[in-house]
Formats: C-alpha cells, sequence, structure tokens
C-alpha cells in the first residue's frame, strides 16, 4: 500500500441501508485519504423517510468499518460544504455507478463549488459487482422477503427484514 498524504476526506450519503457498495467506496477511500469521516446525513431532502434512524446507521457503518483505522463516522444535518469543512476535510469522496448518478453528481458537484471553491470532489467508479446496487433496490427486495446476502451485511439484512415486513 502507498503512503498516504492525501489529508481528510468526507463520503456524505444517506446509508439508508448501506450496502457492501457503499462499504467498498469508504474502504477505498480509506486507502486514498489519512482520514475519512463518513457522514450520514439525517434525513436526506432527496428521500422521504429513512427506515433507520441515523444512530442506527451510523452503528452499522462504524460496526463494518472498525477495522479501518482512519474512518470516523459522524450524523450530520447540515450543508455537505459546511460538514466538509468542520471536519478538516478538503475532499468529497462519492461512488458512481451509472450515468444517471452522474447527472445528479454533476449538478451538486457545482452547487458546492459555488459554496466553497476549496472543497473538491472525487468520483470512485462502482466495483463492477455493486454496480447494480442500490439501497432502494434493497429495501424492495427485504419488503418481498428476496435475498439479500452479498448485497448488506447481515446484520443489517436482518434488521432491514423486521423492520420492512409487509
Amino acid at each position: 500500500m502507498a503512503d498516504k498524504n492525501g489529508g481528510s476526506a468526507v463520503c456524505p450519503g444517506s446509508y439508508d441501508p448501506v450496502t457492501f457498495g457503499h462499504l467498498d467506496i469508504i474502504s477505498r477511500a480509506a486507502r486514498v485519504f489519512d482520514k475519512v469521516v463518513v457522514g450520514v446525513v439525517d434525513q436526506p431532502v432527496r428521500k422521504k423517510k429513512t427506515v433507520f434512524t441515523a444512530d442506527e446507521r451510523v452503528a452499522f457503518i462504524e460496526a463494518e468499518t472498525a477495522k479501518l483505522g482512519n474512518v470516523q463516522v459522524k450524523a450530520f444535518d447540515t450543508l455537505l460544504v459546511a460538514f466538509a469543512r468542520e471536519n478538516g476535510a478538503r475532499t468529497i469522496v462519492k461512488g458512481l455507478r451509472a450515468i444517471s448518478d452522474f447527472e445528479y453528481e454533476f449538478e451538486m458537484n457545482q452547487l458546492n463549488r459555488k459554496m466553497d471553491p476549496n472543497i473538491e470532489s472525487m468520483y470512485l467508479m462502482s466495483a463492477p459487482e455493486y454496480s447494480f446496487l442500490s439501497s432502494s433496490g434493497v429495501k424492495e427486495l427485504a419488503m418481498y422477503g428476496g435475498d439479500m446476502s452479498g448485497l448488506v451485511p447481515d446484520v443489517v439484512a436482518g434488521r432491514l427484514q423486521e423492520a420492512l415486513k409487509r
């Protein structure tokens, strides 16, 4: 592994629920940056209501990233650039799966640059095995009793099926 000299970054998201795709992006960012703060959006604007509370989502991610010594997980309810500044991060790291992700992220990047041109956005392409994976897809699987193995950690799968039983 190369020496990290990348400073601090934030990996924001709703993580409702956290998937192996999210965890892949977080672990890859942790190899590049000295410190990665996973920012769990308390009440996402784009989503109606979350299945799990921010504290539950933080706990799931903390359990899965405990072996990564340079990752912290925090809930936030401010503008992303303000959260990045508060945590000494000069980079926002996000994953991209498809063109539809790019369109949304391009717009968000432009707004973030307008608010703070000193904070850069970095996008990591999804690993091929996770390119189809989304939290909303996992929730739909859980609602209908589908197999979530290989998509989310076991503890998340169990809690999700409890929460979304029809």
